[in-house]
C-alpha cells in the first residue's frame, strides 16, 4: 500500500461552504461595473484577487480596485463560515491514523483573520495554514500544493488534494497528487476530468474510504 502522509484542502468550497456568499458578493460587483456581461460572477470562481482585478478590472477600472477590496474585507468580516458536512469528523480521523492536514489556500490574511475571529478553534484544527502570502505562484501552478507537501516533507505521490473549483483542481493534478473532487461549486460530470474521485461532503466519508480510492 502506498502511505497517505498529508491531505492539503483548499478553504472556500472544501472547508467552509462560502462559495453561495462570494457568489453574492461577485455578482453585485460584477453588475455595477460589467453590466454588458450577465453571468460574469460564475466565471471568475476559483480565481485569486489578482487575476481577477488583472482580468477584469483593468484600464480605467484600475482605480476602482481599492473599492472594490475595501467592500470584499467588509463582507468577508460579516461572513457565515460554516464547515462543509463531515469536515470536522473526517480531519480527527485523518488525524488518528497518522495524516497531516493543512489548507492551502489563495486567501490573505486579511481574509483569515476575518476566518480565525468567526471560528477560534480553526487554527487548532489543521497542522499548517499556507495563505497567498506563502505562494510565488497562483493555481492552476502546482507552486502551492507542492509548497504545502514540503511543509511535512512528503512526496507528491504520498499526498491528497481536496478542491472545488477548476483552477484548484488543475493545479493538484499539475502536482501530480491524488485529488478529491468537491462538487461544492461546480457539477459532478464537470470535475470528473480532473479529479480521482468525487464528493458533495464529507459525511460518511473517512480514513479508510479515502486510503482504499488512494491505492486503487
Amino acid at each position: 500500500m502506498k502511505q497517505l502522509k498529508a491531505a492539503l484542502f483548499d478553504l472556500d468550497g472544501v472547508v467552509f461552504d462560502t462559495e453561495p456568499q462570494y457568489t453574492i458578493f461577485w455578482g453585485s460587483q460584477c453588475r455595477l461595473y460589467h453590466p454588458e456581461h450577465p453571468g460574469l460572477e460564475h466565471e471568475i470562481k476559483g480565481s485569486t484577487l489578482d487575476q481577477i482585478y488583472d482580468r477584469w478590472w483593468n484600464g480605467p477600472l484600475v482605480e476602482e480596485r481599492e473599492t472594490v477590496t475595501r467592500r470584499l474585507n467588509e463582507f468577508e468580516a460579516q461572513m457565515d463560515y460554516t464547515y462543509i458536512a463531515g469536515l470536522e469528523t473526517f480531519i480527527r480521523d485523518l488525524h488518528r491514523n497518522g495524516v497531516k492536514t493543512a489548507v492551502v489556500t489563495s486567501s490573505n490574511m486579511p481574509k483569515m483573520q476575518s476566518v480565525y475571529k468567526a471560528r477560534p478553534e480553526f487554527r487548532e484544527l489543521f497542522d499548517e495554514i499556507l495563505t497567498s502570502e506563502d505562494f510565488a505562484e497562483s493555481k492552476p501552478s502546482p507552486d502551492c500544493y507542492l509548497r504545502g507537501a514540503a511543509r511535512f516533507g512528503a512526496q507528491p505521490s504520498e499526498c491528497v488534494v481536496l478542491e472545488d473549483s477548476f483552477n484548484g483542481l488543475k493545479s493538484g493534478r499539475a502536482a501530480g497528487m491524488f485529488v478529491v473532487g468537491l462538487t461544492t461549486t461546480n457539477k459532478k460530470e464537470d470535475i470528473e476530468p480532473l479529479s480521482d474521485i468525487q464528493m458533495a461532503d464529507y459525511e460518511g466519508f473517512n480514513y479508510e474510504a479515502l486510503i482504499q480510492k488512494f491505492n486503487v
